[in-house]
């Protein structure tokens, strides 16, 4: 089965029935559930956040999607990965940033936000990462590091860029699902576990009236099960691949 690896963290929001984490967010802002396996009403706009990927889809089920945006240069993990390290958090940065954030104001720094040209799907992060260098580092990146900063500050940094990250995520959802039919959202991949961007995607399908399907917290991350679970669902619509199957592919 050629099941592809980054469109299958879409998958994972069906990897947890009747318990877990992983929830359907309807309209009423106070009323979650769990998320039932094979609920998600589709076509739906998914987006899969990761390290190496930042991409659109939009999928008539599963196992048909249409990636119709993706990053330009880094990706929204590899940036939080690379805003870590500027901070001197360490590594991996997504969950450092998260913590910290949560002791930070958001609104402290005016970091930018980038949505390239007009009705752009596509992502571009390697301009917020650099204002982050441009504010801990000084204006040529080298006259100084975080060491420099408060504790207080490094928090302010963390959850100023974590806010900026999120709009510009939640920006591009809003974009697709205006251009899109969609009945719903989805998110997958290692970011979708981070709590400022579930929550701000939440928020925008309040805002849409669409339910949004987010993974379990253990099912953010590459798993096995996530695989087995696509490759399944392409067995089923009889999408068998040849042995002569390319193990590398960029849909």
């Amino acid at each position: 089965m050629g099941v592809n690896h980054v469109q299958a963290h879409l998958y994972s929001v069906e990897l947890e029935e009747g318990g877990g984490d992983a929830k359907h967010e309807t309209r009423n802002p106070k009323h979650e559930t769990h998320n039932e396996m094979g609920k998600v009403p589709f076509p739906a706009v998914g987006l899969v956040m990761s390290g190496g990927h930042s991409s659109l889809y939009f999928a008539e089920s599963f196992h048909e999607l249409r990636r119709i945006g993706q990053t330009q240069d880094d990706a929204v993990g590899e940036a939080f990965d690379k805003v870590a390290a500027i901070l001197k958090l360490g590594y991996p940065g997504g969950p450092l940033i998260d913590e910290l954030a949560k002791r930070g104001d958001a609104e402290a720094v005016k970091f930018p936000l980038s949505h390239l040209e007009k009705d752009s799907l596509n992502f571009s992060f390697s301009g917020l990462k650099t204002a982050v260098l441009y504010h801990v580092n000084g204006k040529k990146g080298r006259e100084r590091d975080a060491s420099a900063l408060s504790e207080q500050q490094k928090a302010d940094v963390a959850a100023s860029f974590q806010k900026t990250a999120a709009l510009m995520l939640v920006e591009k959802l809003r974009r697709a699902a205006a251009r899109y039919p969609a009945k719903s959202l989805v998110i997958g991949g290692g970011v979708s576990a981070n709590s400022r961007i579930r929550a701000a995607v939440e928020e925008l399908g309040r805002e849409l009236g669409m339910p949004v399907f987010i993974p379990a917290m253990r099912y953010c991350t590459d798993n096995a099960a996530m695989i087995a679970g696509m490759g399944y669902q392409m067995l089923m619509a009889g999408r068998g691949a040849d042995l002569d199957l390319e193990a590398v592919a960029t849909v």
